[in-house]
């Protein structure tokens, strides 16, 4: 027997294009002591990176795949990363081969290391009420005369859409490269890399410019709204002011939710009319009659998707205002100036309302991936005995 152990480096999330480390063991755990004990072989092994699709047959019309077969893959010598699989696979990166013909004796082991940068070009992780994108780490092993074993390490990718792409530094283009050094080098411009699109992904989510909206309805104004920024990161805190003493109209309640909307694109909708999914992701209520002014704080969790679009599905966030109004004025509890007992107010127990609700449009980009790491379901580790 030979136990496989395959771990990333610097966790379970990462950015598009970023490069993706991981030490794979293989040891032989038998003792050189054990009268059984003897040298193990195996014929090869190879790592590779896949993302599967699925998508929900009752909300997506997917165009129908061809008959052809593939005679290779119906047998278990051949490796397909995605065998067993459920959906499509749908991006995956060449293959590469850590090793051939490899002797483990008794209590040794041996680590190799992979690694691989995310496809840019690919959608994120996640995981909705119409489709699913899954990213895993795939290592096939063999031994001789027998079938691939495959060890899955599921991961989680983040996808910068909608942001323009970083300039390349003038002094790293016109450079020599010291062609001893190539794999130093390499790490090195994958860390700029990925500082960079940290930046900017920081200076895109920090600009502050102050939005001002009149709420209103068929009565009249009820309110001020002020949000600080409309772009946000995984993570940050969502935060907004209402003003109530400029409105003409009693507010008695108002509510803030956190939403996401998953639409399926018009060629693949199995019903029209039904292409929306929404989920909420958190909520702020509030009481907040004879109140001059009021705010809210809704925290983005880390584990949300961030808005993005394929060929298949788009992902948009938004937040959803409801209120409650009052249809007459409504009097303040009056306290005298020279009054020194408690005064209790009683508020009315029927009161004619208005109910009415508003969304607005934000955009949630990603986070540095490290800090996405500490909430991921993945531990980045997975482990199978051959």
């Amino acid at each position: 027997m030979i136990e496989v152990l395959a771990s990333m480096a610097r966790g379970p999330v990462f950015l598009a294009g970023e490069l993706m480390e991981c030490l794979i063991t293989f040891t032989n755990p038998m003792s050189h002591l054990s009268t059984s004990a003897t040298s193990e072989m195996l014929a090869w092994a190879s790592a590779q990176i896949h993302c599967q699709f699925h998508a929900s047959e009752s909300r997506v019309a997917l165009p129908t795949r061809g008959n052809k077969q593939d005679v290779q893959a119906e047998s278990d010598t051949v490796l397909i990363p995605s065998r067993g699989e459920r959906g499509q696979c749908v991006l995956d990166t060449p293959p590469k081969i850590l090793f051939c013909d490899l002797r483990l004796d008794p209590g040794e082991s041996k680590t190799y290391s992979y690694s691989e940068v995310v496809p840019i070009d690919g959608p994120p992780s996640f995981r909705g009420q119409s489709v699913k994108y899954v990213y895993k780490l795939t290592i096939g092993c063999q031994r001789v005369n027998s079938p691939i074993k495959l060890l899955r390490v599921p991961f989680r990718v983040l996808v910068l859409q909608g942001m323009p792409e970083p300039p390349f530094p003038q002094d790293e283009e016109v450079s020599p490269s010291n062609p001893f050094l190539e794999e130093e080098e390499a790490s090195r411009r994958d860390t700029r890399s990925l500082e960079r699109a940290l930046d900017m992904l920081m200076v895109t989510t920090s600009r502050r410019c102050p939005h001002m909206f009149n709420i209103t309805n068929m009565r009249g104004k009820v309110a001020k709204f002020c949000i600080f920024k409309t772009v946000y990161r995984l993570g940050e805190d969502i935060i907004g002011t209402f003003n109530f003493s400029e409105g003409d109209i009693p507010c008695l309640q108002y509510s803030v939710s956190l939403q996401s909307e998953e639409e399926i694109q018009q060629q693949y909708q199995r019903r029209p009319g039904h292409a929306v999914s929404v989920s909420g992701h958190g909520r702020h209520l509030e009481s907040c009659l004879h109140t001059a002014s009021s705010h809210f704080s809704l925290p983005i969790p880390l584990n949300v998707t961030p808005g993005f679009s394929t060929d298949i599905v788009s992902l948009r966030w938004r937040l959803h205002f409801e209120f409650v109004t009052a249809r007459e004025p409504m009097e303040p509890p009056t306290v005298l100036q020279n009054q020194s007992e408690v005064t209790v107010w009683a508020g009315a127990e029927h009161v004619n309302v208005d109910t009415f609700s508003w969304d607005l449009p934000i955009k949630v980009l990603p986070t540095n991936p490290a800090l996405a790491s500490y909430v991921s379901q993945f531990t980045g580790r997975n482990s199978i005995n051959i």
